[in-house]
């Protein structure tokens, strides 16, 4: 059963201004949807196996204990090969920047982004703190050391 919505307020920055607001778009949706703030006219170009850091013209404030996760829009990826290349970006809550999303096209063709067109989408979820405690050993489990590829396919 879902809790209560978070309240997270944001700060429009000067190019931002006239791009719709965060928001979920559906009673079931985790993500909210993340806009290029380009300058109207403005068209970003981004080349097979390049990358590129586009603002979304906001900021926010994340309550202490949260981190805002920013992931790639599948139908970017799918369609395009278009995806969030440091999936997922993480935005912590005692950052007070813009919001900036790095693309990278992994798609055969250029990939033109325009102003408000949707490039990224962003999870806000709660976080633990921790303390790492050094230990000369550590307690035995079935897996043990066995690494990567080591549960299957």
């Amino acid at each position: 059963m879902p809790g209560l919505p978070v309240p997270i307020s944001f700060a429009r920055l000067p190019h931002g201004q006239g791009l719709e607001a965060p928001r979920q778009h559906t009673a079931g949706a985790a993500g909210v949807d993340l806009s290029a703030a380009l300058e109207t006219g403005a068209e970003l170009v981004i080349l097979p196996g390049t990358s590129a850091m586009v603002g979304i013209g906001f900021a926010i404030a994340l309550p202490q204990g949260y981190e805002a996760q920013v992931r790639p829009r599948s139908g970017l990826a799918a369609k395009f090969g278009v995806t969030v290349l440091n999936a997922p970006g993480t935005v912590d809550a005692d950052y007070r920047g813009e919001i900036k999303v790095i693309l990278i096209n992994h798609g055969s063709a250029p990939f033109s982004v325009r102003r408000g067109d949707r490039i990224a989408q962003m999870v806000v979820a709660p976080v633990c703190a921790v303390t790492f405690l050094e230990t000369e050993t550590l307690d035995e489990t079935e897996r043990g050391t066995k690494g990567h590829g080591s549960t299957g396919r």
